[in-house]
């Protein structure tokens, strides 16, 4: 099947089906049914420039010219090339607009999955990774991402912006050309309302917030992974994957749309150290990029935001599947033993530092 065949039969699925959002029978767990094919080996990959009329159109793409940034996007009679950045919405998405209002009731509850669901392509080059990204490169995706985050939030119905990356074959990737996922939920996802609950009772019952005790308990500890100017990436106490790691802010804030040009630039060259030393530390692994972070419309769900990396290593066993208890054979200690020093050096030779 070539590429066109399999985009057409996406789009034409997505308009004659209804993606549903069905909860659990009892538990606060959802689950959407989209419908989504993956490209086949050797079809062309709708991601590349001189590709763009095999995606929907650019609602942003960024081209620098001359040493400025400048936001575009595609017309009818004009498709931009020459990106660094391109936004569009996704061909298969997990979410859509285009849903009618067909519910079911408990105990079979479903209700369509309403949202939007962009694509933030993060380079045009398809064999540049994350890890490898220039650090300028970074801060231009993450400058992206802020402004489709303001945007999608001043839509109805949107409640939440979820914003991941998903790199390699084990990590859930439906397109190995990097790129960031921007999903809209009509409700707080469930990770982030525990989290939201647990960081609220803390407060309330010891007057400050648990993440900015996080960042100073681990602190020059033995989970510290690197710190920067702004931020602080660590091992976490008790991580659920093998070399997962957090980066968090320093300063407490609950709103990554907020922070500054100087925050924007730390943080990307954080990310890219990190993500850097651990690509070749574990040798190229499948990994997720999971962004929490507190919804921007008013209430009282508030998080210390973070990102949170989880590198794809072994599958589940029977017992975290099936029970929700972790087993982690490499130690936070460990991992921060073997990804520190790495990270380190990747830090450093982006700086110039020998």
């Amino acid at each position: 099947m070539h590429y066109r065949s399999f985009k057409r039969c996406c789009d034409e699925s997505n308009e004659i089906t209804l993606i549903q959002l069905r909860r659990d029978y009892t538990l606060d767990k959802f689950v959407i049914l989209p419908e989504i094919k993956k490209s086949l080996p050797g079809d062309k990959c709708p991601y590349c420039p001189g590709n763009e009329l095999m995606t929907g159109t650019s609602i942003l793409s960024l081209v620098i010219k001359d040493g400025m940034l400048k936001k575009l996007s595609d017309s009818e009679e004009n498709v931009i090339s020459d990106w660094s950045v391109r936004v569009f919405s996704s061909n298969c998405p997990v979410v859509n607009t285009s849903v009618s209002n067909q519910y079911t009731d408990k105990p079979l509850y479903s209700e369509p999955a309403y949202g939007y669901h962009y694509i933030v392509v993060a380079t045009p080059n398809h064999g540049e990774d994350f890890a490898n990204l220039s650090v300028d490169q970074w801060a231009n995706v993450l400058l992206v991402l802020q402004n489709q985050i303001g945007n999608l939030y001043s839509q109805k119905s949107v409640t939440y912006v979820s914003i991941f990356v998903n790199s390699g074959d084990l990590s859930g990737a439906h397109e190995s050309h990097s790129h960031f996922n921007l999903v809209t939920l009509s409700t707080i996802p469930p990770t982030i309302e525990s989290e939201a609950k647990a960081s609220n009772h803390y407060l309330n019952e010891n007057g400050n917030c648990p993440a900015c005790n996080i960042i100073s308990a681990e602190s020059e500890g033995p989970r510290q992974i690197l710190v920067t100017d702004h931020y602080i990436a660590l091992s976490p106490w008790a991580s659920t994957y093998p070399h997962e790691f957090w980066i968090y802010p320093k300063r407490h804030i609950t709103s990554f749309s907020k922070i500054s040009q100087r925050e924007i630039s730390d943080l990307a060259l954080i990310l890219r150290s990190t993500l850097g030393g651990m690509y070749r530390i574990l040798n190229k692994p499948s990994y997720n990029i999971v962004f929490h972070l507190s919804p921007e419309k008013k209430n009282s769900r508030q998080i210390h935001w973070h990102i949170e990396i989880y590198p794809q290593l072994r599958s589940w066993s029977g017992l975290e599947r099936g029970f929700g208890i972790f087993v982690n054979e490499i130690s936070p200690e460990s991992s921060t033993a073997t990804l520190g020093p790495e990270c380190r050096k990747e830090f450093a030779n982006l700086n110039g530092i020998t």
